[in-house]
């Protein structure tokens, strides 16, 4: 079989594949609709353990009510529990979802999500179905088309996603300037090892877990990503937190290093669609 031939089938079973999804998303049947999704309230903070591990977030007994039965339900975040619950207070609402007629099974989300369709592997498959037709394009006609086929759509769809980028930007920033500030302390610093399996070098990841209050009153317990010196003897430091009013999970260090990223956010954006549409220049020209 040739490149054409192979292309072709490579086209035709994600296409296929791509189909099936979307079929059983219009019947509901998709593993994303069968899924029950609540939201679940953090009733206890458990303290770090100096020294510990970061793996599993920050231990939190959650409470919800089952839909079908219309108990209460009390659960931990013990185990493998879906997202990390890196930021919690009593009284955070967090997202609780499981299968379906298995509620021993229920996973975790910082945010409470919205039902899903189910469309994220059958996009996938489309998107699989686009490359190999850009790829059939460049082996039948030519490398220009590659250029062409890769560079346009994708230049197109970032200026459709620019203004929303440049739109998040700028709330971003109107949190920051809106943001409280509040005395914290950093109340255990975490330590994971890891160790590379070919050549046994091993590294050392080191998250310092900050605790402050808000002016309501709300004791906010979250793994510190931002680097702060010397953080493996940062226990018992002093640090100065600014915090989003209505959501405490919102939270810097440091204002300004916040306001760069989301800057170099849009710049990396606008370079994008220099370089993309660059490109499909470059192919035209070569047709």
């Amino acid at each position: 079989m040739g490149w054409d031939g192979f292309l072709l089938l490579w086209c035709a079973a994600w296409g296929v594949a791509a189909l099936v999804g979307y079929g059983m998303s219009l019947a509901g049947v998709t593993k994303a609709q069968r899924t029950v999704r609540l939201a679940g309230r953090i009733e206890r903070v458990r303290e770090p353990r100096h020294g510990g591990s970061r793996k599993g977030g920050i231990s939190v007994v959650v409470s919800y009510r089952d839909p079908d039965t219309g108990e209460q339900v009390t659960v931990t975040n013990d185990g493998e529990r879906g997202e990390m619950i890196t930021v919690a207070w009593e009284g955070r609402e967090i997202g609780v979802s499981h299968p379906r007629g298995r509620p021993h099974a229920y996973r975790f989300s910082n945010v409470p999500e919205e039902p899903s369709r189910g469309l994220g592997w059958p996009t996938f498959a489309l998107f699989l179905v686009y490359v190999g037709l850009v790829v059939l394009a460049a082996v039948d006609r030519g490398w220009p088309w590659a250029l062409i086929g890769f560079g346009g759509p994708w230049a197109v769809y970032a200026v459709v996603h620019l203004p929303a980028t440049i739109r998040a930007r700028n709330d971003h920033v109107a949190r920051l300037a809106a943001m409280e500030t509040a005395e914290g302390s950093v109340v255990a610093v975490l330590k994971d090892v890891s160790v590379d399996q070919d050549d046994g070098h091993t590294w050392t990841t080191i998250t310092p877990v900050v605790s402050f209050t808000t002016r309501e009153g709300t004791v906010v317990t979250a793994h510190c990503t931002e680097k702060l010196p010397n953080a493996a003897e940062a226990r018992g430091r002093d640090v100065t937190v600014h915090y989003a009013p209505a959501d405490p999970a919102h939270f810097t260090l440091n204002r300004s290093a916040e306001q760069r990223s989301r800057n170099q956010d849009v710049t990396f954006n606008v370079l994008t669609i220099v370089v993309l549409a660059a490109t499909a220049v470059v192919g035209v020209a070569f047709l």
